[in-house]
């Protein structure tokens, strides 16, 4: 902070990026484009847990007949964490609409959440799979030898732990997740990020990208926080089951 206060340009940066009175002003207009934000958030978030899951379970199915379905899922996988998001929102949000396909949505808004979910559901889904791995095999003996299918071990037995398990890595996905929802100003939609922009083009101050990070932050940083107490209750609760065997 010394170095940074004392050095030549400091007062311009200061006008530029830290300007009270468009710090007051963008109050007024970036806080409600950041409600957009949330909304991709919380829709996207849905669509992924459920996809996820999925892919997930369709990359554990055992035994030859379920092949295609196993390669399917590490297909997807593979392609959607190799490209960058930035991309596979560009080629949906521009792409697909221009296709002028009969009843296919051509709303950007539309595209770039469903960027985000394609993209986030195959890192989610490789979560979701190391929780269902980390389930001892002999949980799965058991719930076959007391007469339930794969279908209702995975169900009744498997499942219900390995989600506990990964909770935490999750959130952090959602942590991610949350931050590039502003990717999606990219295609049109005035977010928290493309009303900065607007507001910055109108003035010539940056100090609106202030307002928008400082909003992020304070999303993002409650959730950290909580993600953190889970681990550390996580691990209160091993070393008790551990003490107590």
């Amino acid at each position: 902070m010394l170095v940074v206060s004392n050095s030549p340009g400091w007062p311009e940066v200061k006008r530029q990026f830290f300007n009270r009175e468009f710090f007051g002003d963008s109050l007024h207009t970036v806080p409600s484009a950041f409600l957009l934000n949330v909304k991709i958030f919380i829709v996207a978030e849905v669509f992924i847990l459920a996809l996820a899951l999925v892919i997930a379970v369709m990359r554990g199915l055992p035994g030859p007949v379920f092949f295609p379905l196993r390669a399917l899922a590490v297909v997807y996988a593979d392609l959607f964490r190799g490209v960058p998001t930035i991309l596979v929102i560009y080629l949906l949000g521009f792409g697909v609409p221009a296709l002028q396909l009969s009843g296919v949505p051509k709303g950007e808004l539309f595209w770039g959440t469903t960027a985000l979910v394609l993209v986030y559901s195959a890192y989610v889904s490789e979560v979701y799979r190391a929780g269902i791995e980390s389930v001892h095999p002999s949980q799965n003996a058991a719930a076959r030898s007391l007469g339930l299918s794969h279908a209702k071990t995975l169900r009744f037995v498997i499942l219900p732990q390995a989600v506990r398990r990964v909770i935490p890595p999750l959130l952090n996905d959602f942590i991610g997740l949350q931050k590039d929802t502003a990717l999606v100003a990219l295609l049109g939609p005035v977010e928290a990020f493309r009303q900065a922009q607007i507001d910055v083009a109108s003035d010539f101050n940056y100090t609106p990208y202030v307002v928008t990070a400082l909003l992020f932050i304070l999303l993002t940083i409650p959730l950290a926080r909580f993600t953190d107490w889970l681990v550390v209750r996580d691990r209160r609760r091993q070393l008790a089951l551990g003490g107590a065997r």
